[in-house]
């Protein structure tokens, strides 16, 4: 079964192939959605765990962590307002020990930070990208080093169409 630890292990052996492999490319750990909670998560551990700092980070269509996300996906509004929502739906996450901690995740590290979110993205409120970027500006010594860019609703790209914007590579370089 798929786990938040087994998750993490995996792009940390991906890093480890890619860095084995890139000579003096930079290599930036990037995740959408789900796996924005697994990006930070590895950037984390190589940084705390190996002393190693990834080149960038890049969270397209991020979340705080999974039990905030969860409680503000449009799917779950109809449960919302049933009793036991909070114990039944959002605890079992946790029981499950699927977190995603993007927002403590970002606390702690140093690399540069690029959080990418549409305005019209139907799956994951831009405010928990917003929420999640004002977290990292706080902590980070570097303020410099932490940027959001919000993509307009007229552009239509949603939840899964940032990649498809042109103008992309130019605004992560």
């Amino acid at each position: 079964h798929p786990t938040e630890s087994g998750f993490t292990t995996d792009v940390l052996a991906l890093y480890d192939w890619a860095k084995a492999r890139s000579g003096n490319s930079s290599i930036l750990l990037w995740g959408h959605s789900l796996g924005t909670g697994v990006a930070t998560n590895a950037a984390r551990k190589l940084q705390e765990e190996r002393g190693v700092q990834v080149d960038a980070v890049v969270l397209e269509s991020p979340y705080t962590n999974i039990r905030e996300a969860a409680a503000h996906m449009p799917i779950s509004r109809i449960y919302r307002q049933f009793p036991g929502f909070g114990y039944l739906i959002l605890d079992s996450l946790a029981r499950g020990n699927l977190f995603f901690r993007s927002d403590e995740n970002v606390k702690v590290l140093a690399c540069p930070l690029l959080i990418l979110h549409a305005e019209d993205d139907a799956v994951l409120p831009p405010h928990l990208g917003r929420k999640l970027f004002e977290t990292a500006r706080s902590t980070y010594k570097d303020k410099t080093k932490v940027k959001f860019i919000t993509f307009p609703e007229k552009l239509g790209l949603g939840h899964d169409y940032i990649s498809f914007n042109p103008e992309l590579p130019t605004l992560v370089k």
